[in-house]
């Protein structure tokens, strides 16, 4: 860890604190799991422990927490917190939140993804909480002069049993900020909370609803200007020519340059119009004469690209990624085997609020204000892109309209960043919705063939390649080796009961750029793998939810499934309604769904309902298990049937909402969510439960209609 010389004094004037105060911070080192816990008093600052993460309480009670993850909707401005209140005993409402800045030498990782924000960190944030309560604690008992044991806390109160004496945090900091912190703390049984697992208001609701909150596109800061860019519209194409007369004679515009930046292993070539406000920018924009140079690379077609995909599964073994025993010599025998191909579309990300950033380069500072999912990403990737001191990159988070992985990339941060340099200033650049539909970078298009044998009612044989852009080729040292993720969503648990199953990457490359998106590869291998399970379930002449008990032995899952059963009545089932069930795994959650549909008045497929069981072990707020739940099944339902992105002559031809449609409220299935108690470690919540939708979702149009969707998005008012 580096150090640096930091005062007392000095950290609380940058956190916006006065008085004294206890501050408590964990640090994550990159090459460990665990965290530390650091004193962050006048002894620590002399020792030149640089301070991280941390609780803050100062001399009149009032409690700080510094976030170190992004909000975009997900919950962990409310999660942090109330995790952390739960062990140090406080009021949560009267918490204070703010955002930490980028920086993972002092944070560990801070990107928001993975579902990882409480899984990654919730013993850590316990355990803080636990000891600035324990030195709290001690505080009063030395200034009362009684027994430790006699003190509880409660309610940012330290109070003494037999007497009914207290003292409020605030009168015990300059004690408790002096003491030496307690090394063997003991966290509560989770039987005895009060915060953690009730479904609490969050904080930044009222926030989002009275207009309180600051999003990237809410921010300003003195002298900013504003700029949008027109980028070739073919993802590799440059700037031919360019005239810029009509633009400038635009009110408000200030200046027109050539931008050009490094995206992936390619440049992207735009023109920045720069004005005094986005309305300005955004009709200069359209008055710009630009001629583009399109030649020399590949002008791809999504028609194109999946009849390449069944092409080289049909042909080629691939780079095998895991094996067990060894499915081929029984795939041969003959017998009864399904040999089946699934596919599944590009998608674009489409997040509420449009991409925007603020930059101000200041030739040896860079700062950073925008709706940013990995500051810390940002603040490496500009550090050395603009060689610049990794300190004096100063990344600051606001709150996020949605990000689903894309505002996890570094593009249009180092875009803000050029453009401020070029113009000497801070300007906010914000993309249009079109510039987002038409540039991405997209979930990836993945076809999936998938073989396999049942005998004596089990799977005897399962084979499975994948064809699809490989997003581990962001790095060229990976090029080469199989998906990593080409068995995320498939369950550990099937791996110890079935003796003959493979799974291989078949390589594809196109120059579309793409990326993660909510769950990433386990939203394309979900569907495929679910699905597939029902087709052997039937070979096998077994129900699906009584095959997947079979072959999944965990008691977890066991319970999942007894759970699933029971709460959607899957054995009262009834003629002329269609079950379909489905069973994923991803960041460390099971979701199980039990999806029922059944033809309306106009004999079309409609969703009836869909049951929804969690299983994401230990959990802070059921409110947003359930919201996240409710989001990812409406995402789902645009994924499978609704949108898609398709090229057509190196263009997306996706341009906005019009064109890529959403699910309207009117497409929203009524959605009942359960989510299972255990003793298991925490795992996600934000995206394990997009997967198993689609594929139980197509599992009941077959058990309805008798046909099987094996390529998505697929239209549901023509089943």
């Amino acid at each position: 860890m580096p150090t640096n010389s930091l005062s007392r004094r000095k950290f609380l004037q940058l956190s916006s604190l006065s008085g004294t105060a206890l501050c408590l911070g964990y640090y994550f080192p990159l090459s460990a799991d665990a965290a530390q816990i650091l004193n962050a008093s006048a002894e620590a600052a002399e020792t030149e422990i640089e301070l991280n993460a941390w609780i803050s309480i100062n001399t009149s009670g009032k409690v700080t927490i510094f976030s170190h993850r992004a909000e975009m909707g997900q919950g962990a401005f409310q999660a942090i917190p109330q995790i952390v209140a739960e062990e140090l005993a406080v009021v949560l409402k009267e918490v204070n939140i703010l955002f930490a800045p980028g920086d993972n030498r002092k944070y560990g990782s801070q990107i928001t993804g993975g579902s990882s924000t409480v899984r990654s960190s919730y013993k850590n944030l316990l355990k803080l909480g636990a000891t600035a309560r324990e030195m709290l604690t001690e505080a009063a008992s030395t200034k009362w002069g009684v027994s430790k044991t006699d003190c509880y806390a409660e309610a940012g109160h330290i109070i003494h049993r037999p007497t009914g004496r207290k003292f409020h945090y605030g009168e015990l900091v300059v004690e408790a900020s002096k003491l030496k912190v307690p090394e063997n703390i003991t966290l509560k049984p989770r039987s005895a909370y009060q915060l953690i697992g009730k479904p609490l208001k969050r904080q930044d609701t009222p926030l989002k609803t009275n207009g309180a909150a600051i999003f990237g596109l809410d921010k300003r800061i003195p002298g900013m200007l504003y700029a949008s860019v027109e980028r070739n519209p073919r993802l590799r194409g440059k700037v031919k020519s360019f005239d810029d007369t009509a633009a400038r004679k635009v009110p408000g515009v200030k200046d027109v340059f050539l931008v050009k930046m490094k995206v992936f292993n390619t440049d992207r070539e735009g023109i920045a119009v720069v004005a005094n406000s986005t309305w300005a920018a955004f009709q200069g924009r359209k008055a710009l004469k630009v001629e583009w140079d399109d030649s020399g690379f590949e002008h791809v077609n999504s028609e194109d690209i999946f009849r390449q995909h069944k092409e080289i599964l049909e042909t080629r073994e691939g780079i095998s990624f895991r094996k067990t025993g060894d499915p081929d010599p029984i795939l041969k025998q003959g017998g009864q085997k399904i040999d089946a191909l699934y596919q599944t579309p590009y998608q674009a990300h489409a997040c509420m609020e449009p991409l925007n950033c603020i930059a101000h380069y200041q030739g040896d500072k860079l700062e950073i204000w925008g709706p940013i999912q990995g500051p810390d990403w940002v603040q490496d990737y500009l550090s050395e892109e603009m060689g610049l001191k990794r300190e004096n990159v100063i990344v600051n988070m606001t709150f996020l309209g949605g990000g689903f992985g894309r505002k996890a990339f570094m593009d249009y941060p180092y875009e803000a960043t050029l453009i401020s340099k070029q113009i000497g200033g801070p300007v906010q650049v914000v993309w249009t919705r079109e510039d987002d539909l038409n540039q991405g970078p997209f979930r990836p298009g993945v076809s999936y063939r998938c073989e396999g044998m049942v005998a004596n009612g089990e799977i005897s044989a399962f084979k499975v390649r994948m064809a699809g852009q490989n997003i581990d080729h962001f790095s060229d040292d990976k090029r080469g080796e199989a998906n990593s993720s080409a068995t995320e969503g498939f369950l550990e648990s099937y791996f110890a009961h079935l003796k003959n199953v493979s799974f291989a990457d078949v390589p594809f490359e196109t120059p579309i750029p793409i990326m993660w998106w909510r769950s990433v590869y386990a939203s394309t291998n979900g569907f495929a793998f679910e699905s597939f399970l029902d087709e052997l379930a039937l070979a096998a002449g077994k129900d699906p939810l009584e095959f997947r008990r079979v072959h999944l032995q965990e008691e977890r899952l066991q319970q999942l499934i007894n759970k699933l059963e029971a709460v959607s009545g899957w054995k009262s089932r009834k003629k002329n309604e269609g079950y379909g069930t489905a069973i994923t795994e991803c960041f460390g959650s099971y979701a199980g769904y039990v999806v029922k549909v059944s033809r309306n008045a106009e004999n079309k497929v409609q969703i009836d309902q869909v049951w929804a069981v969690m299983d994401c072990g230990w959990y802070v707020n059921p409110d947003t298990i359930r919201a996240q739940v409710e989001g990812s099944v409406i995402m789902a339902l645009g994924a499978a049937t609704i949108h898609e992105v398709t090229f057509k002559d190196g263009l997306a031809e996706a341009n906005n909402f019009y064109t890529y449609h959403m699910p309207r409220i009117t497409d929203a299935p009524l959605v009942e969510i359960h989510v299972m108690e255990n003793e298991a470690d925490a795992g996600g919540v934000g995206e394990p439960g997009l997967p198993p939708f689609a594929p139980a979702l197509t599992n009941a149009i077959f058990d309805l209609t008798g046909k099987r969707i094996r390529n998505l998005p697929f239209d549901l008012t023509s089943v």
